[in-house]
């Protein structure tokens, strides 16, 4: 078992290589979300999860547009 300076060493080493973990994990949650955003919209380019936001999302930022025919069943 180490002790003294080893073991200060040891867990100094373990912190960062902790550290170095959690850094590459909000990477991956931030591509998760991106990937999330499946929906876009064909006037502004805006990016939606699900067609029941992107509807409300065009029926309020663009009330003048023509509602896309893959919006017109979607029930919000």
């Amino acid at each position: 078992m180490a002790r003294g300076h080893q073991k200060i060493q040891s867990q100094q080493k373990n912190l960062k290589k902790q550290e170095a973990q959690k850094k590459g994990q909000g990477s991956d949650q931030k591509a998760a979300a991106l990937k999330a955003l499946v929906h876009k919209c064909s006037v502004c380019m805006a990016q939606m999860p699900d067609p029941k936001t992107y509807k409300q999302h065009f029926e309020s930022k663009h009330p003048k547009a023509a509602l896309p025919t893959e919006l017109v069943d979607v029930v919000a």
